[in-house]
């Protein structure tokens, strides 16, 4: 598999937010350009590749049992809601050039007017949930390469983060610039211990609330199964829901015969891919451990090649409930037929 190189074009003013937009974001888009909007938009377009020590900090603060009972679900206030959209062929190929009349918008099952269209890689802040667990033994070397690879598809802008993680989800670097003092950093892991990816993700989540960039996305490697995680799938799932954060990961999975027994580690690989599709983002399975620097560099594309459709919704009512989206297509006349990864919802507003 081969990275996708990226397609250059015209790109509409830069317009830095992911999911939601409140009414005080509302200023900012009367201030952009009208070339923000997308009125004329080239044909759509497939493109054709695609000191060292760690910094320690435990899961802690909020129990499970605190989250699951916490009243503070994240509600937001709604004037436009946006919508980071990826689409892709059916060779897993990035289509870029599409524009607005090729995009349908539902939220609830009713149809929203599209009101706000942009496509232009803008900085983001992006957390690697690194698995450094005994089961990654013989997988940790690539796996490393597989996150430099990462690194390198960065724009001056962003910012990382990195947590490992084995029993233990670890802080190993805070957010920085600097690709090089995450690569020492990374150099420093080893495998060992058992697996906690649920506390990991939570870790992640919860240092997110400090990133400098609207736009925000988490990177997981692992092999999957979770087997020493205090927080359940439940609450990582609830947590996702809540957070304006995309989830990608790519799994480096045992073949069926050869995951543990026990029930979390062999639903690892439909774990990670429900809580990244929750999120538009999804899973890339690794079938060889060589394919992992260059998936790595796909995500890094495709975070980078992104539509963000902007609609207010018609259902102005506070009560606080999920509402969910969903994305259609009006494909251009001879395209095959393409795929769509968007979030699936967001809760609204409470009185």
């Amino acid at each position: 598999m081969c990275p996708e190189e990226t397609v250059k074009r015209e790109a509409p003013s830069k317009f830095p937010f992911s999911l939601l937009a409140t009414s005080s974001f509302f200023v900012y888009l009367a201030l952009l350009s009208p070339s923000w909007l997308a009125s004329a938009q080239p044909a759509a377009r497939t493109s054709d590749k695609q000191d060292g020590r760690p910094i320690s900090q435990e899961v802690k603060g909020i129990s499970p049992a605190a989250l699951r009972n916490s009243p503070q679900v994240l509600r937001v206030d709604v004037e436009l809601a946006l919508v980071n959209v990826v689409v892709t062929d059916p060779y897993n190929r990035l289509v870029t050039g599409l524009d607005t009349d090729n995009f349908r918008v539902f939220e609830d099952n009713v149809e929203q007017e599209i009101t706000a269209f942009a496509s232009e890689d803008v900085p983001i802040s992006i957390g690697v949930i690194f698995d450094c667990s005994g089961s990654m033994s013989n997988k940790l070397g690539k796996a490393r390469e597989a996150a430099l690879e990462f690194f390198k598809t960065a724009n001056p802008e962003d910012e990382f983060f990195l947590v490992s993680f084995n029993e233990r989800a670890e802080l190993t670097s805070s957010f920085t610039n600097s690709v090089e003092d995450l690569q020492s950093r990374l150099m420093l892991t080893s495998s060992k211990g058992r697996t906690a990816l649920l506390d990991a993700i939570y870790l992640g989540l919860s240092q997110m609330r400090g990133a400098h960039n609207a736009k925000r996305a988490l990177l997981i490697l692992s092999d999957g199964g979770d087997n020493h995680s205090r927080y359940q799938e439940s609450d990582i799932k609830r947590l996702v829901k809540e957070a304006d954060t995309q989830l990608y990961a790519i799994g480096i999975f045992d073949p069926f015969e050869y995951r543990g027994r026990t029930f979390e580690e062999l639903n690892g690989p439909s774990l990670l891919s429900e809580i990244t599709e929750m999120t538009g983002g999804r899973v890339f399975a690794a079938s060889n451990l060589n394919e992992l620097p260059d998936i790595a560099a796909k995500i890094g594309l495709e975070l980078r090649n992104q539509y963000i459709l902007g609609y207010r919704p018609s259902n102005k009512t506070r009560d606080g409930r999920w509402r969910k989206i969903k994305i259609k297509l009006r494909a251009p006349r001879g395209l095959p037929p393409l795929s769509v990864y968007s979030k699936t919802g967001y809760y609204a507003a409470a009185h």
